[in-house]
């Protein structure tokens, strides 16, 4: 497998294509980055140098990629957090090249906007942006529950919300939503869910809430689902493995102590999820 991945890039730490490559590429998967952003360090710090990279950088690369015939070996197109406007059309230009070499390609996007404890935390255009313009386009869709929300401007807490929050955003265009940071008020106290909704059916899958913030969780958990989940056809499958993966991740980079993740120490949980959790079908 062969994915074009359109993310950001840091030097220091674990975000975008800096999270995202390593365990994609420790499952076999064959990753060609490209960078919108090439950081000192994520953004989170409050002070980082480096360039945002222009759009026109961005599709000059693509471009150059394109020249190497390599468009038609590409399975996934997956994105990121997109820190300008311009970005989003530079993405669906590579979308839709790659679909023209290869019309089995899917896109996978990762709607980032923000969260529920911190708020929106991009620019006040990109969200509006990703609704109505990149999320129509992807065939998969990774947003956290706050995002999903805003997506279909619904307000969804429960599983039943959420499920229909989920179909609202199928029907804009994805046929596969996975749902992360799930937070039902009927959980058990001190856990956390994710939920998959496919053309085939929806299942969820529930893990204890570790007491950290993680930056970067997201990209590595977009980037093995939609990894798992293309090379199996099957989303429970693929859910079970992301899960036990991101979990001793965030496991072991809690237990160290450190503020970044612990990308590399937690490979063998890529390579060998352990598969510790039930993942339950719901629809």
């Amino acid at each position: 497998m062969k994915v074009l991945s359109i993310q950001s890039s840091v030097a220091y730490g674990h975000v975008g294509n800096s999270a995202a490559v390593f365990p994609m590429q420790r499952i076999g998967v064959e990753v060609l980055p490209v960078f919108t952003v090439h950081f000192s360090n994520h953004t989170g710090y409050g002070a980082w140098r480096g360039p945002l990279l222009a759009p026109e950088d961005v599709r000059e690369v693509v471009t150059g990629i394109q020249e190497r015939g390599a468009l038609a070996d590409i399975d996934v197109v997956l994105s990121g957090y997109q820190g300008g406007e311009g970005i989003g059309e530079v993405i669906l230009d590579a979308v839709a090249r790659v679909k023209a070499a290869n019309p089995s390609a899917i896109y996978a996007c990762d709607p980032v906007m923000g969260n529920a404890k911190s708020g929106c935390f991009v620019a006040p255009a990109i969200p509006v942006l990703l609704r109505e313009r990149v999320v129509p386009h992807a065939d998969l869709i990774t947003p956290n529950q706050f995002e999903l929300g805003f997506l279909t401007g619904t307000e969804p807490d429960t599983l039943e919300s959420t499920l229909a929050a989920a179909d609202a955003a199928r029907a804009m265009g994805p046929a596969t939503v996975l749902v992360t940071s799930v937070e039902r008020p009927d959980r058990p106290e001190g856990t956390i869910e994710m939920l998959a909704v496919t053309p085939e059916g929806a299942w969820i899958v529930q893990t204890p809430l570790l007491p950290m913030k993680a930056n970067g969780s997201g990209d590595v958990t977009a980037a093995l689902f939609t990894s798992h989940y293309r090379a199996t056809g099957d989303a429970a499958l693929a859910l079970a493995r992301t899960t036990s993966s991101v979990f001793d991740l965030l496991t072991l980079t809690h237990e160290s102590g450190q503020r970044e993740l612990q990308l590399v120490e937690a490979q063998e949980s890529y390579a060998h999820p352990r598969m510790q959790f039930e993942v339950r079908r719901v629809r």
